[in-house]
Order: C-alpha cells, then structure tokens, then sequence
C-alpha cells in the first residue's frame, strides 16, 4: 500500500508501481479523498482491509504518520510499515498544519520553501510538473489530530528510508528525544537513498528495489 505525502496523488507513484510489479510485488497506491485526517485513514483502511493477505504500508513524507496510524488501526493486517522522508508523531499531535492555510485548504507553497537537499535533484521541468498538479491539503486533514490507540504497533518491524536526511541523523534525532515513536519501535531498519525528499520521482527503481526488499 503506497500512501503519498502532501500535495500529491496516487499518480505520483505511476514508475514506481511497474517497478515493484516487475519484481513480483502487488502495488496499491492510496487514493485520498477524504476531507478530514479521519476521512483519509479510513480510505487507507479500506485498501488494507481489501488486500488478499497480510500488507505492507508505505508512508511518504507526512504521510508517514498516516502509514503509523493505520498499523495501530490493524496491527494483525499490517505486518511491515516502510516510512519514506518522514516519521510517525505522537498521538494527540497535530497532522501537518506546517504551512499557510487560505479559503480551507493549504496549497503548495512554492519552491522557496524546499531549497537545498530537499529538491535538489529535481530539474525545473520537474518542478512545474509537481507544481502544477499539487492537490492542495484540506484544512480538516492539516490540522487533524494524530490519533494512536494500540501499543501492538511497536512490534511490526519498520523500515525507515532517508533521502534528504542519512541514518545517522535519524539516529541523532532519536537520541536527543525528537522522534518518540521512532525510539519505541523494537525493529527499525534505516535505509540510505541518493535522493531529495521525492525518491519516487527521482529514484523510482532504487526506490522499488528498496520496498521489494522489505
């Protein structure tokens, strides 16, 4: 289950599905609709409910968080939680509200605000292309509130993949108490990508290989 992070939709998946097809995974990517942060993790739920066995959940970005709530929701359907570019927060916190919110939703800010390692490896052409098919994030999922209910989660083995960032700053952040959740899981792998915040435009290969692994 492929669940994409802010601004995007399950086409930004569409070179990493055949990938993953190629090397015998099923892909789903998450269609999000929904008006609330509620609304989505039910339509990520449904997909995971309507797998034929066991699944996998990928979160990417903010989307992370969405992947996490969703293993709390079933932990004996999910079995493995892959967390692209991003981490789960702690229950009671807010979603994603990081930016502007105008007329109910909060678009796409723009390019200023993801200079440096985040897009560097994304070309103009590149950039349009993102900018001109964001979906802007309605307010009701920004400013939802994460909800975790079930400790059950901290046993499915996670696997954390770093583009902008490396494993040992994921390892800083844990030891100085910044990533909770991360540092109650009791099997997390750390994976290493080249890439900017958006390996699944960038590195869509490396990127499937990486999940076909897992």
């Amino acid at each position: 289950m492929l669940v994409g992070g802010l601004w995007t939709d399950a086409a930004v998946w569409d070179r990493v599905v055949p990938e993953l097809e190629a090397r015998g995974r099923r892909a789903a990517p998450v269609r999000l609709t929904g008006r609330t942060l509620d609304e989505q993790v039910s339509e990520v739920l449904a997909v995971v409910d309507a797998a034929p066995g066991p699944a996998v959940v990928a979160g990417h970005s903010a989307a992370a968080a969405l992947a996490w709530m969703a293993a709390d929701a079933r932990p004996g359907r999910v079995v493995k939680v892959v967390l692209i570019g991003g981490w789960p927060k702690p229950d009671g916190t807010t979603y994603a509200a990081f930016f502007e919110i105008t007329g109910g939703v909060m678009p796409f800010p723009g390019w200023a605000a993801f200079e440096g390692p985040d897009s560097a490896d994304l070309d103009e052409q590149a950039r349009a292309a993102f900018a001109a098919a964001a979906v802007p994030v309605p307010e009701g999922v920004a400013r939802g509130v994460v909800r975790l209910r079930d400790e059950r989660r901290y046993d499915l083995p996670v696997t954390l993949v770093c583009p902008e960032f490396d494993p040992d700053d994921v390892r800083s952040w844990i030891a100085e108490g910044e990533l909770p959740e991360l540092a109650r899981i009791k099997h997390l792998d750390l994976v290493d990508i080249d890439s900017g915040h958006w390996p699944m435009l960038t590195r869509p290969a490396e990127l499937a290989g990486i999940l076909a692994a897992v």
